[in-house]
């Protein structure tokens, strides 16, 4: 019998065990939550069975948020049977049927053979992808920041991914991005820049056309990944931590250059991703310029890296199409779909980190790596986003605007509840902590005008019934339900992760919570001092004006090299009279 796919373990030259993407010969049992479906056989059902088949994958494309794997050729135990190439042809035709039913389309994500019959046909499984944009959604939209040390080549990845013309070797395909002066005169990225990165049903790209505008790419595709562009120099480090903090990514892809290795602020991107507990996969960048010998050297590097106690991570190297659908489908730890993937325990399927190799120059491995893109689900659970849909508006000022003849926009996300244009919200905090009232005269997402933006959805929003002068980054919009009031310090649990001493009350630092910046003071703490690798309870109070928080918010502070991660316990108010 002929394995399905090559090992799945190897060892590194050190001896540690380092994992290779693989599909086993058998599948763990079939589980009645989650977008994965397992089939033996749909050959001719009856009118009766086809209408409780349709039923089945519209709970499973819920399950997945517009996405579903069927399995074909398994029992419900998951052994592989297989089938003739007559009936996995039938099957697939049944399958397609299915999908068009609910207006949603196939895709053949790969078929293998299971046994080799001598002198006869062989048997086959195959696994397919069921896509369908969910009714109350235009497409399933997808955040992914951007990181690595400067010159790893990140914004010259994604004008490649993105415009499908390969880069000249000098950073041609980056001057797309960038979006001042100063960054084309010295090719480093000093602000947070956006670029889009279209999937269709089938998955395949949509932004390779003439008219590439951000609204054609919004209207065609069904799959909507969103780049996050964030500086790499240590120089724009807090430029950084916004992009992580305040723009709320699912994911975070971490750039290293092959010729260079793990060097400036690498480690420091990586650590702060983890912090936020933001799911990171690897881009080896730069292999044109490298010999098979510094390439190897630089994962060697990365695997000790990722495999460290701080890190304790499982690298997957990612070098086939097999290789990128176990990556995908073991990368994000809330869905169902993990507990029906490869044999790996379930504490090692939490830390699968993929690391691709790739080129910008020659295009190695760059279908690879949107192959994964296509593939990979949204971070968020339906049940998740369900319950976050039904709690009342909370939309996160991250940028301010001032459009002619439109007035003053704000773009941000929106992180609870449901946005529609004419609505009534309340903006603020002001600097007196107060709150105004303001309507919402239209709604725009990636440049396409929409009427509505549910949560975990990224959108601009003109604004009247304010001026813009009033307007910050940090200000929130907010249902007058919640009669939301501000506050001027709150109680943290805290770990401090690096400082050289130890820090005590009346310490300063900036802190990061969502889309607000601020500094702050420490009040109180629970102990005398707070040193490396300590927890502590801390109550620490704004420096300059009020902001709205929420309890059980994370945050992460910074000062010079001194860094802490931690999360809101209770709230300090505005107009408390508190002891300071």
């Amino acid at each position: 019998m002929e394995s399905l796919v090559h090992s799945f373990a190897t060892s590194s030259a050190n001896g540690a065990e380092t994992y290779r993407a693989s599909m086993p010969e058998s599948l763990p049992p079939e589980v009645e939550e989650g977008n994965v479906e397992y089939k033996l056989k749909l050959v001719n059902p009856s009118p009766s069975r086809l209408e409780h088949l349709v039923t089945q994958m519209k709970w499973r494309l819920k399950e997945g948020d517009g996405e579903a794997i069927y399995e074909i050729g398994v029992e419900d135990n998951g052994m592989f049977v297989g089938l003739t190439r007559e009936e996995l042809d039938f099957s697939l035709n049944t399958l397609n049927v299915m999908a068009s039913k609910l207006g949603a389309h196939t895709t053949l994500l790969r078929r293998h053979a299971v046994t080799e019959v001598e002198n006869g046909p062989s048997r086959l499984v195959a696994e397919v992808l069921v896509r369908r944009v969910p009714d109350d959604q235009q497409f399933i939209d997808i955040r992914l920041a951007v990181l690595g040390n400067v010159d790893a080549g990140k914004s010259t990845l994604l004008g490649v991914l993105t415009h499908d013309e390969l880069d000249n070797g000098r950073g041609r395909a980056r001057l797309n991005l960038f979006r001042h002066l100063h960054e084309i005169q010295t090719g480093r990225t000093s602000s947070i820049s956006h670029e889009i990165l279209g999937f269709n049903s089938q998955g395949e790209v949509v932004n390779y056309c003439e008219s590439r505008t951000a609204e054609d790419i919004c209207e065609q595709s069904a799959k909507l990944i969103t780049f996050i562009d964030l500086a790499g120099h240590h120089k724009y480090l807090k430029t950084t931590i916004f992009g992580l903090t305040g723009h709320s990514p699912d994911f975070a892809m971490l750039v290293i250059a092959g010729n260079a290795g793990i060097v400036g602020t690498t480690k420091e991107h990586l650590g702060l991703a983890m912090a936020l507990k933001v799911p990171t996969f690897v881009i080896v960048n730069k292999t044109d310029v490298c010999s098979p010998f510094v390439i190897d050297r630089t994962l060697r590097l990365l695997e000790r890296l990722l495999k460290s106690p701080g890190c304790n991570k499982v690298p997957v190297i990612v070098r086939t199409e097999d290789d990128v659908i176990v990556a995908a489908t073991n990368f994000i730890t809330n869905q169902p779909l993990l507990e029906s993937r490869p044999r790996l325990s379930k504490k090692n399927r939490r830390k699968v980190t993929p690391v691709f190799t790739a080129s910008c120059v020659t295009g190695e491995n760059l279908d690879l790596v949107k192959r994964f893109l296509n593939l990979v689900p949204p971070a968020r659970s339906p049940l998740d986003q369900e319950k976050l849909a039904q709690e009342f508006a909370e939309y996160q000022i991250d940028e301010i605007f001032n459009v002619p003849g439109t007035g003053p926009v704000v773009g941000g996300t929106l992180e609870r509840g449901v946005l529609r244009e004419a609505d009534q919200l309340l903006i603020g905090p002001s600097l007196d902590g107060g709150f105004h009232a303001v309507t919402v005269t239209s709604v725009k997402r990636n440049r396409a005008p929409c009427r509505v933006v549910r949560a975990g959805q990224a959108a601009s929003v003109a604004l009247s019934g304010i001026d813009r002068t009033m307007l910050r980054r940090g200000m929130v919009l907010l249902d007058p339900v919640q009669k939301p009031r501000s506050c001027q310090g709150f109680w943290a649990d805290v770990f401090l992760l690096f400082h050289t001493t130890s820090i005590g009350k009346r310490f300063q630092a900036t802190v990061y919570i969502a889309n607000v910046i601020q500094t702050a003071v420490i009040e109180d703490m629970n102990k005398d001092s707070l040193r490396t690798g300590q927890r502590a309870k801390v109550r620490f109070r704004f420096m300059k004006q009020p902001e709205y928080l929420r309890n059980g918010s994370r945050i992460f502070f910074r000062e010079g090299h001194t860094k802490g991660v931690g999360q809101v316990m209770s709230l300090i108010h505005h107009n408390d009279n508190t002891d300071r």
